[in-house]
């Protein structure tokens, strides 16, 4: 494996898993050219014309679709933490004696460390997508037979639609289907609002299977998956645990400092002229997020501003704001409580988008650039405003990007984090794992200050004579390492064996991951 200096300044393999790989460039400096990925001609005599596409079991759908060793099978994430058919899919691909399968999903959770067995014995020899919890530390420790691909939403959008990966086999877990094909994600006892995740792969793989747990009548409508894009339906008695597919991070923090932390976003947002008649934003899950959407509530009613819309991760807080009268829209892309869920189903102005229209870099444009200002978190950030969310201090993966990345091209991108977290600054010199160039995080704010980014004139302009803790970064830094004792020790890693890659929204390679020394 040769390794070459990108333009970040990180060594990055030159090829992985074989394929050759292009290195991060520069912000919107990798311009690509040629085709989006073909798809055969399918023709409908080659399907039932009664339109029932319902096969007897997930193991048969597989025979059908000619699985074999090396293929990539695609499954989406939003079942969560909740996913049993995932589990499911891999004990079927055991019992096929299928090896080296290439396993694409959106994201994983911990239900997936059921799936570890099957990275030691070869039925999957590596994992393109986020290796969270179990299967992070596995990774980290070098233990995975390939190296390991993390990409945003977007960016698995673009890699699937500019041919970089192509999908043998996508498995589409469906609250409610048809026969036919067409699903949805807002109804059914497995209810998770919307599976838009999954649309790429049902307009991209060379074979899909719906499988679900509420087979109805056709039509099902609303269709969030086209019938047209199906090959074979599968009914099963439980997709997953219905309780645990809601995100675990939807109660607001109780933390004081964390309190703190939301109260001033919601104050910077007001003070630097973001929060505007017709203003947008986004939000997602975490307690620190939940908290800032109701101090920045509170605002919006005191000085009678309403939202033209806000991006979610939905919960029952931005419910709350399009319920109340408080934003015209909630443009969805996962659904993380039954609030998100109940709305969507009842809401025509909740509405539910896919990575392609929000994120995908590769498209005549997309939503991220036109939100005013996205509030986000961080696992470390460096002096330089680069920011990591896949990784610890201590070097192991834990983490998936999301749509973290993508959101950076927002009008205003702010990072609401701790400045420490177990006595370990989270504001450091370097981070460990670099996701985000410096140049698109606009503000740090912390318990301890706020820090904005020297390239934002106009915001240190916007916030002169602010009563808020405005700081240098580089101050931040400081106060952080003397409550914590010093300069934080790097993590030990092997720097010969790559375990994975940070890939950038535009395909490129931003960084590796290099194997955790115990």
């Amino acid at each position: 494996m040769k390794m070459i200096k990108n333009a970040a300044g990180r060594l990055v393999p030159d090829k992985i898993n074989g394929e050759k790989q292009i290195p991060f460039a520069g912000v919107n400096k990798y311009r690509p050219s040629g085709y989006k990925a073909k798809l055969p001609v399918r023709s409908c005599v080659d399907y039932p014309m009664d339109g029932n596409k319902v096969v007897k079991s997930l193991k048969d759908a597989l025979i059908k679709s000619g699985i074999k060793d090396g293929m990539t099978i695609s499954t989406h994430h939003h079942l969560r933490n909740g996913d049993v058919l995932t589990n499911t899919l891999f004990d079927t691909l055991k019992e096929l004696g299928v090896k080296n399968i290439r396993w694409f999903p959106s994201a994983s959770f911990p239900c997936h460390q059921h799936l570890i067995k099957y990275l030691e014995d070869g039925t999957i020899h590596h994992i393109e997508g986020s290796m969270n919890g179990p299967l992070g530390k596995f990774t980290s420790m070098g233990k995975m037979k390939g190296v390991g691909v993390l990409r945003s939403h977007g960016g698995r959008y673009q890699s699937v639609q500019d041919g970089e990966v192509h999908i043998d086999i996508a498995v589409i877990a469906s609250p409610t289907a048809d026969p036919f094909g067409n699903a949805n994600g807002v109804t059914g006892k497995s209810a998770c609002g919307l599976i838009g995740f999954a649309l790429a792969d049902s307009e991209y793989a060379d074979k899909v299977i719906v499988v679900t747990d509420n087979l109805v009548p056709f039509p099902c409508l609303p269709w969030q998956i086209q019938g047209n894009n199906v090959d074979f339906v599968v009914e099963v008695a439980s997709l997953g645990d219905p309780s645990k597919i809601v995100s675990g991070t939807t109660e607001v923090t109780k933390s004081p400092d964390r309190l703190l932390i939301a109260e001033y976003v919601a104050q910077f947002i007001d003070e630097a002229g973001i929060m505007k008649e017709g203003f947008s934003f986004q939000a997602g899950s975490g307690g620190t997020n939940l908290a800032f959407v109701l101090y920045l509530k509170e605002r919006m009613k005191a000085k009678g501003v309403k939202a033209r819309f806000v991006r979610g991760g939905s919960t029952k807080y931005l419910v709350e704001l399009l319920e109340e009268g408080l934003t015209d829209y909630i443009l969805d892309g996962q659904t993380f409580d039954l609030e998100g869920v109940r709305s969507m189903r009842e809401n025509p102005n909740h509405v539910n988008t896919s990575p392609f229209t929000s994120y995908n870099f590769h498209g005549k444009g997309n939503f991220a650039s036109i939100i005013d200002t996205a509030v986000l978190g961080a696992t470390e950030v460096d002096i330089n405003f680069n920011a990591n969310v896949v990784s610890h201090s201590d070097g192991y993966l834990l983490h998936g990007i999301g749509g973290w990345q993508n959101c950076l091209y927002s009008k205003c991108t702010i990072l609401a984090i701790p400045s420490f977290r177990d006595r370990i600054p989270v504001i450091v010199d370097e981070v460990t794992t670099l996701c985000g160039p410096g140049e698109l995080i606009d503000v740090i704010i912390t318990e301890r200050g706020i820090a904005i980014n020297p390239l934002r004139k106009d915001l240190i302009k916007a916030m002169k004579g602010s009563l808020l803790p405005i700081k240098t970064i580089t101050q931040l830094r400081d106060e952080v390492f003397a409550i914590c004792g010093g300069v934080p020790m790097k993590p030990k890693t092997d720097r010969k064996q790559v375990v994975a890659v940070v890939k950038w929204v535009d395909g490129t390679i931003l960084d590796s991951v290099f194997k955790v020394v115990t």
